[in-house]
């Protein structure tokens, strides 16, 4: 049951932080570059996703722009991918 109740936490956790994205009170460059324990599992491309004006076409782009798979997870990028991506998107 413990592990049940920590997982309902982290998709509460990981819903209010989409929202955040799409309202703008929070950035994509601060959560990639420095991402909260709850969002280590999350798939890069789904966060994009949450971000207004990305939609599949462009989220898509810039994973390959940096050569990261679209099953990538955030806590899975490497130094180089990270920050590749962290400067594409503060453009």
């Amino acid at each position: 049951m413990d592990a049940l109740r920590r997982a309902n936490e982290i998709r509460s956790l990981r819903a209010q932080l989409k929202r955040d994205l799409k309202d703008g009170a929070v950035s994509i460059t601060k959560v990639i570059s420095d991402p909260p324990d709850y969002v280590q599992t999350a798939k890069v491309f789904d966060i994009l996703m949450a971000v207004p004006k990305y939609g599949k076409v462009k989220a898509t782009r810039f994973l390959n722009h940096c050569r990261i798979s679209q099953g990538k997870t955030i806590g899975g990028l490497s130094e180089r991918q990270r920050s590749e991506l962290v400067e594409l998107l503060g453009r």
